[in-house]
């Protein structure tokens, strides 16, 4: 079953703010994958979501399976005139099963209807399917920020920037 046939991908809506918020927190938990850390304010993840639907500026899409139940969502917004920046994440029972590069495709489609010129985004070093995923999309590695981010246990994370100049 192709990725097409197992999930579809969505633009966010109102209702999604719950499942949305709750699945961050739940990969926020996993500890490895994004820059959110537990224990997550789910609360005020749900009205950041409703601030993000609101913002012309910023787009949510979800990817949802047969059930339409939300297994990834990613969020874009405008950083510069033309500068499209991003997050994503999925489920950790749907990953590396295509719904990442549906978000993404997505995420590429609306940049592109926005008369965006670039996609950037940062990701950890050690999430080499992400980077993967990315890689096989056109981005490329544009830097990397040395001890950037430290995380609640004091550790200093470097993170990898990522570019996609759009034609």
């Amino acid at each position: 079953m192709s990725a097409a046939e197992r999930f579809r991908v969505r633009d966010a809506v109102a209702d999604d703010a719950v499942p949305v918020s709750e699945l961050r927190a739940r990969v926020a938990a996993e500890g490895r994958w994004i820059g959110m850390e537990a224990p997550v304010d789910v609360e005020g993840l749900i009205r950041n979501f409703h601030d993000v639907l609101a913002d012309d500026s910023a787009h949510a899409v979800v990817a949802v399976d047969d059930a339409d139940t939300v297994v990834g969502s990613a969020g874009m917004f405008t950083v510069l005139p033309g500068v499209i920046a991003f997050g994503m994440n999925v489920a950790a029972d749907s990953r590396r099963q295509g719904a990442g590069g549906l978000l993404l495709r997505s995420v590429l489609a609306w940049s592109r209807d926005r008369g965006a010129h670039k996609v950037i985004l940062e990701v950890w070093p050690h999430n080499e399917a992400a980077i993967g995923l990315y890689t096989a999309h056109g981005f490329v590695r544009e830097g990397v920020r040395r001890g950037h981010y430290r995380r609640r246990n004091g550790e200093l994370w470097d993170v990898v920037e990522m570019g996609l100049l759009l034609q």
